[in-house]
């Protein structure tokens, strides 16, 4: 323990985590005490520049650490510019927030970066400065302390991997400054990258080959895992991992109360790996944490680990030693639009058999769509089972979700296509490739209906698993595909924007999109009311004996709620044994009593509760 004089909150904080922390500095930065000590000055530094309320805020959620687990969190994502131009715009439609129900607010990457090179607002160039056009660090501040008078938590993401080539280490690397150039992975010659392409997976094969950049300004080699643009940092620079503390810091004293640590597993870099997912990473994160909970105990960290389930789970570190509070649910949303596809939902119930199994404690963010592509990174060995075979199925699902299949509705467009190893991701609007936009199109009824139902089923489904549902903005009226993106030289290139588009306020007039935002707000209420939904409840797959049903139960000692879920455009039979809704059983959506029945109309859903 540094013999200094700490306010006793700080202190207290500290002496209960000191010697890990100090444990695991030392054991990946070589016991450099000088390093370590300036890390806890830093720590010090930032607790007493977080302004009273986020320190009250922290006390309170001390008291219940367990305060994002239950079922009265809704989460959205969106992009500040799209919604409402400004931070100052996002400020004034915040009653259309609340109005949604919604109490996370995840605002998109909107640190400064440059344009046309800032891969979505990935590539900062400067942790402390919001872009320009978005506002300002006070108009941020501003922002969130508004959204907690109003019980909003905020979120944004922390671009942790690289800098932009145009942030001021980089320039100073670039220039030549030796000490810069040790914050990232600078080389003479290509006889080391050349070793490292040997193990090391690409990101972007087709839009950026090869984790290595030549600048033939300086004649040097640089690592960059995802853009020639994104510079690799060197975590294992002790220098990179204070200063990014730092960074991260700042951020939760402007009142972020949920730092998303962007491409997490791939921070640590060692030659003749993978580069993924290597034990220092679990070392940095849990690091991370003492750090968070040293300084801002109500500060949670959000890991973006997209990857199968035996890579991701590992993120939460041990019941002993905690990494990240909370994870994204990534394959179960693949396999959710493989069973739109398919209309067999087998797979997903693999998915979901596998993550309730899991310790009640793990909470994930589940969400239908985001502001990425899909990959279809499914369980290809599983389903070969079934005859189905990895590179024509994803033909399948691409040509599906494209519209090129016959009789698809779904409307997407695709990224990164490979055609020499058969992949490829999938972009739209959950709605586009649920099939809105192709029946408003036709003006076809029978389609807009089908459309409608696929839409809200899929939300209920979202909304009945366990963690936090998260929409993304537009999701919740029905919000189109926007080809405009074609049209603007700085993103033509990269078709996730379609499903980035401005909000379009006047689709609230639609009678569409009322009857989408109407029954999920009905469903959110409930959801929000009702003890079942709590993240603690044991949940279970049952057998419906259809394949393109999907059916679970969530269960605590008195009450069964019973869900089902059609996945197939046609009437669908289910069995009586998947119907055992217990004592006084009623639909909770309708109010009634509920029955069993034959079949499921098409893409209809039920929510059913009785007594054990």
């Amino acid at each position: 323990m540094p013999e200094k004089k700490y306010v006793k909150e700080f202190e207290n904080r500290l002496v209960a985590r000191i010697d890990e922390l100090k444990w695991l500095y030392y054991e990946i930065y070589n016991s450099d005490a000088d390093a370590f000590n300036y890390l806890i000055d830093s720590l010090y530094m930032y607790y007493q520049s977080r302004n009273k309320d986020l320190k009250a805020l922290d006390r309170k959620r001390e008291k219940n650490p367990d305060w994002y687990s239950g079922n009265e969190i809704l989460g959205m994502m969106m992009y500040t510019d799209a919604f409402a131009k400004t931070l100052t715009g996002v400020y004034e439609k915040l009653d259309y927030i609340k109005e949604c129900g919604v109490n996370y607010l995840h605002l998109m990457p909107l640190l400064d970066s440059p344009k046309g090179r800032d891969d979505g607002g990935y590539a900062i160039a400067d942790f402390r400065k919001v872009k320009p056009e978005l506002g300002t660090m006070d108009d941020l501040e501003k922002l969130t302390s508004k959204c907690h008078k109003e019980g909003i938590s905020c979120c944004l993401d922390f671009v942790m991997n690289h800098t932009s080539e145009d942030h001021e280490w980089a320039k100073k690397a670039r220039e030549g400054d030796l000490e810069a150039r040790k914050r990232y992975f600078f080389y003479d010659n290509w006889d080391i990258p050349n070793k490292f392409e040997e193990t090391v997976p690409q990101v972007f094969p087709t839009t950026a080959p090869g984790n290595f950049t030549w600048l033939d300004d300086c004649k040097q080699i640089v690592m960059t895992s995802f853009y020639p643009y994104q510079w690799d940092l060197n975590y294992a620079n002790c220098v990179v991992f204070n200063d990014m503390v730092g960074n991260m810091l700042f951020l939760a004293n402007k009142g972020i109360d949920i730092i998303r640590l962007d491409a997490v597993p791939y921070i640590w870099k060692e030659l003749g790996t993978s580069c993924r997912n290597l034990k220092q990473v679990h070392t940095l994160v849990r690091m991370m944490r003492l750090v968070a909970e040293v300084v801002c105990p109500g500060v949670l960290l959000l890991g973006e680990v997209v990857m199968e389930p035996a890579k991701v789970v590992p993120y939460f570190g041990s019941v002993e030693k905690p990494e990240c509070h909370m994870l994204y649910n990534v394959t179960t949303m693949a396999s959710t639009w493989n069973s739109v596809a398919t209309k067999d939902v087998r797979l997903l119930k693999r998915q979901l058999d596998q993550v309730f199994a899991l310790p009640k404690d793990y909470v994930f963010l589940n969400y239908l769509r985001c502001h990425d592509d899909i990959g279809w990174g499914l369980d290809y060995d599983w389903l070969k089972n079934f005859g189905i075979n990895e590179v024509p199925h994803k033909k399948y699902l691409n040509d599906y979700f494209t519209g090129k299949w016959p009789g698809s509705s779904a409307r997407g467009e695709l990224y990164n296509d490979d055609p020499t190893l058969g992949d490829a991701r999938l972009c739209g609007t959950c709605a586009s490739l649920s099939g809105l936009e192709a029946g408003e199109y036709e003006n076809d009824k029978d389609k807009i209906k089908k459309s409608i139902d696929c839409i809200l089923m899929l939300h209920a489904y979202l909304l009945s698993q366990s963690g936090i549902p998260m929409l993304y903005s537009g999701d919740e009226v029905g919000q189109l595909n926007d080809y405009s993106y074609k049209e603007d030289p700085n993103k033509c290139a990269d078709s996730r924007y379609i499903h980035r588009g401005s909000f379009k306020w006047d689709s609230l007039k639609k009678k569409s999109s009322k009857t989408i935002f109407d029954t999920l707000r009905t469903l959110e209420k409930i959801r929000e009311s009702h003890e079942i939904f709590k993240g603690c409840v044991s949940c279970r797959t049952i057998d419906t004996q259809n394949n393109a049903v999907l059916g679970f139960v969530r269960e605590t000692d008195s009450l069964r709620m019973t869900v089902l879920f059609n996945f197939s455009p046609d009437e669908s039979y289910i069995s009586d044994s998947c119907q055992q809704y217990g004592k006084n059983a009623k639909n909770m959506i309708s109010e009634k009593k509920a029955v069993k029945t034959k079949s499921m109309k098409p893409y209809e859903y039920k929510w059913i509760i009785g007594e054990i």
